[in-house]
């Protein structure tokens, strides 16, 4: 007897494919295995058998290749309308069965992965058909209704780990191999697939130009479902000088899904669905788990010349609800705990040496994608560029302002009206409950949040970030589309970054002042902020967590604070910034030194995990989006983080419609007090609302 195969269900209705999608997948396996296949076709017993076939094949079929022994089972002989030979299946190490009721509930049990393929009702017929000619006509109509019967009683979809819109043009196959590499019960027998997927080759190209950043993403990237653009939106002021602001600001990155490699997931309470072309693949687990399984390894080389860090991989958020796996409560968000993309091909532009690195992973259309980039390129280097403009509010307490289209023009569209979470009366008698639990031991201090909500309408993301990148610019700006769901972000705090050599840096931001228009006033008001005992003492703490936080991983006595309190100006705002560096220990696990910084201190207060409960109790609701992390995870092992604020959500169409949110906090200490903490708020927002010609809600 040989040892039990690992069995892989190909389901689907009638007419999706699967036969072709399953022989394809044999043939690729076998250059690694050995396979066994199985149609259940061969042992239903008549047009009018599915059921009695699925009991036929779980008994005679199935069963005995589960414990690693031959099956011999009695084939149908369609020409004849009665049982024909008895056939005889030989257990293998990989066991493909595939038909219709192929992971049907009684034989679940014995599978190790179930792959559902699917397709349109039309498409579905004429496949069929015109695979099995005129004889199956007459009987389409009954076989269906067979199947509605069946998974009206047994809802296989929800089962299946793999979910296939099957185009039917060859490309599935390749999908769900790739797909199947995810899934934790195939990751043994499939390690040479596994390993395939990591033997990629980056090839890189130069072009010394400085195109018009909106222009070049609107080219390249503007009709991508999913695309991501960490835009150094202030590099044209920043840039200049060596200053650590400078540094943040010298690249940005675009990147889609598109091309070989491109792949997307998302991550919700415990599950993780990874796109990859038409296959879907879900597994359960925590998140970074997963991402531990997918990055960490140096994969890639960068190349020569090169600066960056960023050498592909994967680029989206992290949300404030991944706290589940890190010492927080278990709180549902409407959003994805996290989305990312794959990026195996990208753009990437030094702000500092005027040139835009084109990056590939070496794939049968990369040549393609090289020439349509420099083309782009060369294209938007003609384009005139739009510099954002430094604007100074009149006042931080009411956002003022109208929306600007992309020539920085007043637009029609009505200005959304906000309303809060929480009125005023209600935030500042969470604040005097947030001193209480400070007053009884529980915190030091608490990052009080709440959330501004507003209808969409027939407001555009893409336009409403090109307005806020210029009005509010920032080094850790960034564009999100994931579908339906937008992020616009004019975030200047960085949360954490990993190079590729291991070195560590966390970068708080805790007080923060409005701007004026009156440089003597804006003087005093920065000058105000540098003297703050109360600010200070917030950012002091921040950073004492944040030195634990980075310590769990860091190799003994290289944590250091390299800036303690420093002042940064912005369009809208003074903040107070320091800065956090560490070494991580060699061999340590990356994914896991994110997952014990997160989420930022800055963002919850300190001790985070006790305050991140007391936090759950006042705000009563999920941050989402919010209060998370937005940036990548390099195929160099590098990553680079920001903290999610200053970022309007533009959730997708839902029952009540497409929805814009904001959030906003300000941290909580024994001696703050509540009128100030919230007009802090309001500083806060001012720069996102203002843009939109939105104010604060009374």
């Amino acid at each position: 007897m040989t040892p039990a195969p690992v069995i892989i269900a190909v389901d689907g209705r009638s007419g999706a494919g699967k036969t072709t999608l399953a022989v394809e997948l044999a043939a690729r396996l076998r250059e690694h295995h050995k396979v066994s296949l199985f149609h259940l076709e061969d042992i239903y017993p008549g047009w009018n058998g599915l059921a009695s076939g699925i009991e036929r094949y779980v008994a005679t079929v199935l069963a005995p290749l589960r414990d690693g022994k031959p099956a011999e089972w009695i084939s149908w002989n369609w020409e004849k309308h009665y049982d024909g030979r008895t056939q005889v299946t030989l257990p293998a190490e990989i066991v493909i069965v595939e038909g219709v009721g192929a992971a049907a509930q009684a034989a679940r049990g014995m599978l190790d992965a179930v792959v559902w393929v699917e397709a349109s009702g039309e498409d579905r017929r004429r496949r069929a058909l015109a695979r099995d000619g005129g004889s199956y006509e007459p009987y389409w109509d009954a076989w269906a209704q067979q199947e509605e019967e069946w998974l009206a009683v047994d809802p296989v979809t929800d089962a299946a780990d793999i979910r296939v819109q099957n185009p039917a043009d060859g490309s599935a196959p390749a999908h769900v191999l790739q797909a199947m590499t995810y899934l934790a019960p195939l990751a043994a027998v499939l390690s040479p697939e596994l390993s395939a997927r990591r033997g990629l080759q980056l090839r890189a190209e130069r072009i010394d130009a400085a195109p018009d950043a909106e222009a070049l993403f609107q080219d390249v990237y503007g009709s991508s479902t999913n695309a991501v653009w960490l835009d150094s939106s202030n590099a044209d002021t920043a840039i200049t000088g060596g200053t650590q602001a400078a540094a943040r600001s010298r690249f940005s990155i675009m990147a889609d899904d598109g091309g070989t490699f491109g792949q997307s997931v998302r991550h919700s309470s415990g599950t993780t669905w990874v796109t990859t072309g038409s296959a879907t693949v879900r597994s359960s687990g925590p998140f970074f788990r997963w991402l531990d399984s997918v990055w960490g390894r140096r994969a890639v080389r960068s190349p020569e010349g090169y600066d960056g860090q960023f050498t592909l991989g994967w680029l989206g958020y992290l949300g404030y609800e991944l706290k589940r796996e890190t010492g927080g409560n278990d709180v549902s968000s409407a959003t994805p705990d996290a989305a990312l993309i794959f990026a195996g091909r990208a753009l990437v532009l030094d702000h500092r040496e005027h040139a835009v690195w084109l990056l590939a992973l070496e794939a049968p259309d990369a040549d393609e994608w090289f020439s349509a980039a420099r083309a782009a390129v060369g294209a938007a280097d003609a384009h005139p560029a739009v510099h954002p403009a430094t604007v100074r509010p009149v006042s931080g307490r009411r956002a003022v302002g109208v929306p600007i289209d992309t020539a920085g023009q007043a637009v029609a569209a009505a200005s959304p009206e906000f309303v809060c979470r929480d009125s005023a009366t209600d935030y500042k008698r969470k604040i005097t409950e947030a001193q209480h639990e400070i007053s009884e031991g529980n915190s030091y201090e608490v990052c009080l949040t709440t959330t501004l909500e507003a209808s969409a309408g027939e407001l555009d993301p893409w336009q409403s970030y090109q307005a806020l990148r210029r009005r509010n610019p920032a080094p850790f700006a960034s564009y999100l589309r994931f579908g339906g769901l937008a992020i616009a972000s004019t975030s200047p705090e960085r949360f954490l970054r990993i190079t590729s050599d291991g070195g560590m840096r966390a970068e708080p931001i805790k007080g923060t002042r409005r701007r004026s228009a009156d440089d003597a006033e804006d003087i005093r008001l920065r000058h105000d902020l540098e003297t703050s005992v109360k600010d200070r003492a917030e950012n002091i703490m921040i950073v004492d967590l944040l030195r634990n936080d980075l310590s769990h991983f860091a190799v003994p006595g290289s944590v250091t604070v390299s800036r303690l309190c420093a002042i940064e100006s912005y369009a809208t705002v003074h903040q107070m910034v320091s800065t956090v560096d560490a070494h991580l220990r060699p061999g340590a696990p990356r994914a896991e030194a994110v997952a014990a910084a997160f989420p930022a201190g800055s963002m919850t207060g300190a001790p985070k995990i006790s305050t991140m409960d007391i936090l759950d109790r006042l705000e009563a609701g999920p941050r989402g989006v919010y209060s998370g992390a937005i940036g990548y995870f390099s195929m160099n092992a590098a990553s680079d983080l920001s903290v999610v604020i200053r970022t309007l959500v533009i959730n997708p169409d839902g029952g009540g419609g497409r929805m814009l949110s904001l959030g906003v906090g300000g941290a909580v200490t024994a001696d703050s007090t509540p009128d100030d903490e919230y007009d802090e708020i309001r500083t806060k927002a001012f720069g996102v609302l203002s843009t939109l010609g939105a104010t604060f809600p009374s």
